[in-house]
């Protein structure tokens, strides 16, 4: 296993500053310094016949937790970004930076009704980890979850400054933005938030609604969002022009345009494709190179 890097002056907790950059990424931190100015939309709709015949083999008789498409997906994406890592990249503060690891971020809901509560999860991802292990990892945090463990340090500190009063709240807010910026929010304050995620996820579909755009934010790092759609029957063609009806979800993915250039997203994108078009890949470690060209 490679060691860690050792950390030098410049460096965050989090991430290594990228000191050896062309030009146009380094006076694009300055020129364009925040994240929600600079979003890019793709959108995607993706047949789920391979992901389908790939789950009915998981889900063998007597899973207690069985493998859905969210798994698939967030492995996909967990090894695309594993495999092409200028996706895992930030602006913050002005300065341009690479993260140490690999991370998903997402929201369970602990109930489908109108007056549940819901929790934020951030998922990290080794190089060595697969589909099995993301698999694992999404059962423990919604097992948790909606039996009332406590295990998001995030969300138990916006408790505590939901109840301050209002002006010492505000002052409390505003002091850890500051540090935010500067990449000193403690663990306590931050704790599981998908806002520092390589990727944060919405899983729309769960909630019958379709994909669409989503914005980034400001606060935190996270530079890459996807929202999953609802499933729906759609008519495809095949290369000699005949049209059969599939069942596909579309995605959408808003993505800060200057961690990497157009072809890098593009070539990106035909890899998390290939991945869900072939999702027994996902069983070999995220490290693992894909020939996907």
């Amino acid at each position: 296993m490679s060691e860690t890097p050792k950390r030098r002056r410049g460096d965050r907790r989090d991430a290594a500053l990228l000191r050896e950059t062309d030009a146009l990424h380094f006076i694009m931190g300055i020129i364009y310094p925040h994240r929600a100015d600079n979003e890019a939309y793709i959108a995607e709709r993706i047949d789920l016949e391979p992901i389908k015949a790939y789950l009915a083999k998981k889900n063998v008789e007597g899973i207690e937790f069985k493998y859905t498409f969210f798994h698939v997906i967030v492995a996909a994406l967990v090894k695309t970004i594993t495999l092409r890592p200028k996706l895992n990249r930030f602006y913050a503060n002005e300065n341009y930076y690479q993260r140490n690891k690999v991370t998903a971020g997402f929201i369970i809901k602990k109930e489908f009704s109108d007056g549940s509560e819901e929790a934020v999860a951030l998922l990290d991802a080794a190089p060595t980890d697969t589909v099995d292990t993301v698999h694992e990892e999404i059962r423990r945090r919604v097992y948790a979850t909606r039996h009332e463990q406590k295990l998001n340090t995030t969300d138990n500190s916006m408790d505590i400054l939901n109840k301050l009063p209002r002006f010492l709240s505000k002052a409390a807010i505003r002091f850890i933005r500051w540090l935010d910026r500067h990449g000193w929010c403690p663990d306590f304050l931050i704790g599981a938030d998908p806002n520092y995620a390589s990727v944060f996820l919405s899983n729309l579909g769960s909630i019958r609604l379709r994909s669409g755009y989503h914005h980034l934010t400001n606060w935190g790092t996270c530079s890459f969002f996807c929202v999953i759609g609802e499933k729906k029957w759609t008519p495809l063609y095949d290369q000699s022009g005949l049209v059969a009806m599939r069942e596909t979800v579309d995605l959408g993915f808003t993505v800060d345009e200057r961690i990497a250039d157009g072809y890098y997203y593009s070539k990106s994108i035909r890899l998390f494709k290939h991945l869900l078009a072939h999702p027994e890949l996902l069983e070999l470690p995220f490290e693992q190179e894909v020939d996907y060209d």
